[in-house]
């Protein structure tokens, strides 16, 4: 049974770590980019990487921004929908959005070379999805993985020792010390207290679960705000670096619940709450070349790098269990935490090629790599002098993600094609490889800060996204209005938690939607 949504209170978990890092699965939301930006740049597949003189092209081969021989200003605005979904929590399966605003300044410096600067404003990540999953279970539950991990006594072993603290709640030791277990996650205290504690006797059991529900509404984005300086060589060679600035805005809120059994059969069941928010800043560093080889012919190479995105962010939740059986020593509990901390990015490699035909063909083909599997969770040590945040690698969160991401790779190709002067048509096609291995497992047994402040335990494997565009231009003297259209296509494995007896029954989900952009422009 769905839980309504509830304005929660807070209740300070005992003994919490001035540290804190995020988990792999949480932090893998800020990882890669949407097809986004300019109407023309979607329509084309992404594919302009070698082509340039595209504004978009600033946050993947910066080196496109020098292509541009006359000053330039756009301003992009889109529509998406979600397909087979219902609303949820006010998020309409349908939301419009302000994607890109951005300008180039061209400066001729002599008759075949330019400097040029340029800013752009994009929504790199649009987080707005409504996500569903119901299945049955059978001889498990989410409160039998708190229960278990209570059977391994420490957190060396993945578990802890759930006993009293001072002020009668129950709490998960490290091995039956004074500390708590950073394995004993605030899903756990919830569990821990409203359902395992026996009143009477301080005994603690569990009840199996025979099915779930679960549904989510995400929101928010991130903003990417990238300044660039590129240049145009006698029209052969091309460079440009863009320094960009990320702003992270994420809400999401979800609803899960389980239907429990004693020996009897049905006894009723149990539901959770979860609001969980994600806001802070990085920044990154991009640079490419653009080399037209043959002076006679228009084809080209580029070749792009991106150092990673160093974010500094604070993560905040809020977190209700409401009981609807009669055991337990609750009828409900809440928790409410928040905490900084860092997270850093993997470097990104481009290469693409691009090859005009005349003045009414333009063909492009990008490929980008990046390794998900080398991203950092940081926990914060300390701050400097000047309240600088000094931070470390997790290391066992690390060594998760190493087995749960991996390299990704995205393929671009897109044409353009001009059958009347004012007029353009595109076609594109964008493929992204999937970021999660398929034995990935959001590891709830992780001595790790990035467990301890986890309110949640549900994880999805998504699969490679495929992307179908197609556009149009019109051009009238120094206006122009491009037109796009995206199709996008991803599945994947929703886990509602670690399968810690072999019996969770995963559910295949899918995030299909449809985009639509307009991008209106000027050149002077």
């Amino acid at each position: 049974m769905l839980m309504k949504k509830i304005v929660m209170a807070a209740l300070a978990l005992a003994a919490v770590l001035p540290a804190a890092a995020q988990d792999t699965y949480e932090s893998a939301r800020l990882l890669g980019s949407d097809l986004n930006g300019t109407a023309r740049y979607v329509g084309m597949g992404g594919a302009m990487d070698a082509l340039g003189a595209d504004i978009s092209t600033i946050s993947t081969n910066p080196a496109g921004i020098g292509l541009f021989r006359h000053s330039t200003i756009n301003l992009s605005l889109g529509l998406q929908s979600q397909m087979d979904v219902e609303k949820f929590d006010g998020l309409n399966k349908t939301v419009m959005s302000f994607d890109q605003m951005g300008f180039v300044y061209s400066q001729r410096i002599s008759d075949r070379s330019f400097i040029n600067v340029g800013f752009n404003y994009h929504k790199s990540r649009n987080f707005d999805q409504i996500l569903s999953a119901a299945n049955s279970l059978s001889g498990c539950s989410q409160n039998g993985l708190t229960f278990e991990k209570g059977t391994l006594d420490d957190a060396r072993h993945g578990g802890y020792t759930l006993d009293f603290n001072k002020d009668g709640d129950v709490i998960g030791w490290d091995g039956g010390s004074d500390y708590r277990a950073q394995t004993y996650s605030q899903a756990d205290y919830m569990n821990a207290n409203v359902l395992l504690l026996d009143p009477d006797d301080e005994y603690f059991y569990f009840n199996d679960a025979n099915a779930y529900s679960f549904d989510r509404a995400h929101r928010g984005w991130i903003a990417d705000y990238d300044f660039n300086i590129s240049g145009n060589h006698q029209d052969r060679f091309y460079w440009g670096i863009t320094i960009g600035v990320k702003d992270v805005h994420y809400k999401g809120y979800s609803e899960y619940a389980e239907t429990l059994l004693d020996n009897t059969g049905v006894c009723g069941s149990v539901a959770y709450g979860d609001e969980r928010k994600i806001k802070g800043t990085g920044f990154d560093v991009k640079a490419g070349v653009i080399i037209r080889p043959i002076e006679d012919s228009p084809f080209r190479f580029g070749l792009s790098v991106s150092t990673p995105t160093w974010y500094s962010l604070t993560s905040s939740n809020s977190s209700l269990m409401l009981n609807n059986t009669p055991y337990g020593a609750w009828d409900n509990g809440v928790s409410e935490e928040s905490y900084d901390f860092q997270f850093y990015t993997p470097w990104k490699f481009g290469a693409s090629i691009g090859h005009t035909i005349g003045t009414n063909v333009a063909i492009g083909l990008g490929y980008e790599y990046s390794d998900y599997g080398a991203s950092q969770n940081r926990i914060i040590d300390g701050y400097d002098y000047y309240d600088n945040a000094e931070s470390s690698t997790d290391e066992l969160m690390k060594r998760n993600t190493e087995k749960a991401l991996k390299g990704v790779h995205n393929l671009k190709a897109g044409i353009e094609i001009k059958p009347a002067t004012p007029l353009a048509i595109r076609l594109g096609y964008n493929y992204v490889s999937s970021a999660y291995n398929t034995d990935g497992v959001r590891d709830m047994m992780i001595d790790s800060p990035g467990v301890m402040y986890a309110s949640t335990t549900d994880y999805v494997n998504w699969k490679g996204t495929n992307r179908f565009t197609c556009g149009l231009g019109y051009k009238a003297g120094g206006f122009a209005v491009d037109l796009a259209y995206q199709y996008s296509a991803t599945n994947g494995e929703f886990h509602p938690f670690q399968d810690y007896a072999g019996r969770v029954s995963t559910t295949d989900v899918s995030n299909k939607r449809h985009n639509v952009l307009l991008t209106l422009g000027y050149t002077f």
